[in-house]
């Protein structure tokens, strides 16, 4: 088994977030094992694409460019990574777990008789010993995620079949350039060596695409609120912070299903992960549901009425008072001392 795989997802000539953020584990991962990273990038219009992915990392970079692999449809993009993986035999194999991820990961997988592990928060280089047989075995992938509802963070390997696969979702991993890049190998793919006139059953006749309108994941300031702000009005307080801090709401599941805030803020383990500077949780108590989606803060503020909330174990700072009481102090202090 040779080299590990990234599965790059790209719209309108940029590579996404969540695919640069895997070069950069991959890289890390790849460094351990000693062997290349590699990008695999499928579409129309890649000219010039590897610019992008060499930045991260990627030795080599294999490109499937025609008018007909684009926008990502299912089973011409399932063929050409099969064959790809068939011929190059990886030893792993990461993909984002987004829509288009989430399609195709498990098909593949299927199509190779390869093991998957879906929204993993962690990778890991390990080794493993069989408990019944013995048999060791070196240089796996410890494929981490959270496991029955959040209870317990679970660590899956797969001995024997290859590639090792993996989907990750976007935020989970930092995304980092490398210091100094080098050019990746270009290595251009003929889409009709593997795809045949079956895999174009299905046409898309039109596309609707719509930005975004809350975007917490790149905010750098995120004020959050949880089941104990009490309703939808006091959430009124949050946004007025975050205004003044130039930042963005989040929203803990237990209050997004309360209906305070809408899904597009949640955070955690079946929302978004966010890293931003400053994370304030206000009312959050911390289930691991939820810090898995924003452990990664370079600074942790917790306000709770609750002095043992799990919350104030990951804080740098806990304040512990009634967050109606609190917020509004901090939204005056802030404007009377910032300039």
């Amino acid at each position: 088994m040779n080299n590990i795989f990234v599965y790059c997802e790209i719209e309108n000539g940029k590579v996404a977030d969540v695919s640069l953020e895997l070069l950069t584990k991959g890289r890390a991962l790849a460094q351990t094992l000693g062997c290349k990273l590699e990008a695999l990038a499928i579409g129309h219009g890649l000219a010039g694409i590897e610019k992008q992915l060499e930045l991260y990392g990627a030795d080599t970079v294999y490109v499937a460019d025609c008018e007909c692999l684009a926008p990502y449809r299912t089973l011409p993009h399932a063929s050409i990574v099969c064959g790809v993986f068939r011929e190059q035999q990886p030893q792993i194999a990461l993909f984002g777990a987004t829509t288009i991820g989430r399609d195709l990961a498990p098909r593949v997988s299927s199509a190779l008789h390869s093991g998957l592990t879906a929204d993993c928060t962690s990778l890991e280089i390990g080794s493993h010993t069989d408990a019944k047989s013995g048999k060791e075995y070196q240089n796996l992938l410890y494929q981490i995620r959270p496991a029955f509802g959040g209870n317990i963070i679970a660590t899956i390997i797969n001995p024997e079949c290859r590639p090792q696969m993996a989907t990750v979702r976007e935020g989970v991993m930092k995304k980092e350039a490398v210091a100094a890049p080098k050019p990746a190998e270009v290595v251009k793919i003929d889409p009709k060596k593997y795809v045949t006139d079956a895999d174009f059953a299905v046409q898309i006749l039109e596309r609707e695409l719509e930005e975004r309108k809350i975007n917490i994941k790149n905010a750098s300031v995120i004020v959050a609120g949880g089941y104990g702000m009490g309703s939808k009005e006091n959430f009124k307080l949050l946004h007025e912070l975050a205004e003044v801090l130039g930042g963005e709401v989040g929203a803990s599941r237990a209050a997004v299903d309360a209906g305070f805030a809408e899904h597009a803020r949640q955070v955690g383990q079946t929302g978004v992960t966010v890293r931003p500077k400053l994370y304030i949780a206000c009312g959050i108590s911390g289930q691991i549901q939820h810090t898995a989606g924003m452990d990664g803060a370079a600074m942790v503020i917790s306000i709770n009425n609750d002095p043992e909330a799990p919350i104030n174990k990951l804080a740098d700072y806990a304040i512990t008072g009634d967050v109606m009481e609190v917020v509004p102090k901090m939204i005056k202090y802030y404007k009377e001392n910032s300039k």
